[in-house]
């Protein structure tokens, strides 16, 4: 074992999984690169599992995460009036939500993904009255309790060591090719004798990370609002991965032109790796009472600077250009390497730069991505095999250093399949 790496070894605990499919003393990042301790480079198509889509240390947030902190501006404020609060609820407004005609509340749940989306579910359950929540296949939304209960994934599932209950499972778009699983949810719901009660709400990525990057169809995700308007169920959207312009767009649903009643946001939210999360709520379902759900770290200024700085990037359309410029780059170099390496049994999968190959021969997936580090690119794997290598690059990275990423990968696969 590397010296280096004894440390984690001996005093961090066994639950610890990054660090063991990327064994290196990690010591500086930039943009889309990393570093080791022995100055060794690394291409980072990993970006913090998506809490990292303007790449590493962006000069931009730095600079004003900088002139805060050397100002003395406050650090923590739970949920109390700041500067730095206001700033991000007025710009969030004025730039995200007021351009696409969205009017929602903006509630700080606490700092993470699942505490959105835990805020979600609680919120949904007391403003209808009911109990069950339907979750999708292979969906992710976290791992508290709650979240979990949600979350289709049966080995996370399992260390929750208590029944999950409240929760019906139906098919995601194209989970049974033969059959509309839209046509499937509709006959539960219309039946009395399916022991599905109309729940409180349906939860759902638009695309899933974790399960796959499996990506719903526009016309499923509408029909799926639509099924929710018709019985005054609440659609809850998890764009806690997909959003903030990995799959293309600010928000993962816009293509598709629904309006969720409630979105959870996290990850890339605060632009800089610091921990941020709120969810969206339609004003008229906004009822929870005051300090009803709350936390001790919901009030985040460092990290309300950042994003503050991170929405001055969707003042205009570039960054969304850039993404679908790289997004076609990288789209055509998968499609080519399915066709050019059969024995991959590849499918690729995704949209914007949230992409990935799900390959038919078990464990390839993750032989490939173990190689591509040895190579100097960072890539995970997901789906409920861990079948799908993932690429999730920076989504400012250039065309230079995402065609060097692309092609260690296509030296992976030969390299595994020689």
């Amino acid at each position: 074992m590397n010296k280096d790496m004894e440390v984690f070894e001996q005093l961090e605990s066994g639950v610890r999984s990054y660090v063991r499919s990327f064994p290196t003393v990690f010591t500086k990042t930039k943009g889309y690169k990393m570093w080791n301790a022995e100055g060794e480079e690394y291409i980072d198509f990993f970006s913090g599992a998506g809490a990292l889509n303007y790449g590493h240390n962006d000069d931009h947030m730095k600079q004003k995460l900088i002139e805060y902190i050397t100002s003395d501006g406050i650090t923590h404020s739970l949920d109390m009036a700041s500067e730095a609060k206001a700033e991000f609820l007025t710009k969030f407004n004025d730039i995200i939500l007021q351009p696409r005609n969205l009017d929602y509340r903006i509630m700080f749940p606490g700092p993470t993904g699942t505490n959105t989306v835990e805020s979600a579910l609680k919120l949904a359950r007391k403003v209808t009255g009911r109990t069950d929540v339907i979750s999708f296949t292979n969906g992710f939304h976290g791992m508290t309790i709650g979240s979990l209960s949600v979350t289709g994934n049966s080995m996370k599932r399992k260390g929750a060591g208590i029944p999950l209950q409240n929760v019906v499972t139906m098919p995601y778009d194209n989970y049974v090719n033969e059959q509309d699983s839209i046509d499937y949810l509709e006959r539960f719901l219309e039946d009395s004798g399916s022991g599905v009660a109309i729940p409180a709400a349906m939860i759902l990525e638009t695309v899933q990370g974790e399960g796959g990057i499996n990506a719903a169809s526009f016309e499923w995700l509408k029909k799926v609002e639509r099924v929710c308007k018709r019985w005054g169920i609440l659609l809850i959207v998890d764009d806690v991965q997909a959003g903030i312009g990995r799959t293309g767009s600010f928000f993962s649903f816009e293509p598709a032109g629904i309006k969720p009643d409630i979105i959870c946001l996290s990850k890339s939210l605060s632009g800089y790796g610091l921990p941020l999360a709120v969810t969206l709520i339609r004003p008229d379902i906004d009822k929870f009472s005051p300090g009803e759900h709350n936390g001790t770290f919901r009030g985040n200024n460092h990290a309300f600077i950042t994003a503050s700085a991170a929405l001055d990037y969707w003042k205009d359309d570039q960054l969304e250009q850039n993404i679908h410029e790289k997004s076609e780059i990288t789209l055509a170099f998968l499609n080519q390497l399915v066709e050019k390496y059969p024995a991959l049994e590849g499918e690729v999968r995704g949209r914007g730069l949230m992409v990935g190959v799900a390959c038919g021969a078990d464990g390839l997936a993750g032989k490939i991505a173990a190689e591509a580090f040895q190579r100097g690119l960072i890539m995970e794997t997901a789906g409920p095999n861990d079948e799908v290598f993932k690429l999730f690059p920076a989504l400012n990275i250039d065309e230079a250093g995402l065609r060097q990423g692309l092609a260690i990968i296509e030296d992976s696969i030969k390299e595994v399949l020689r």
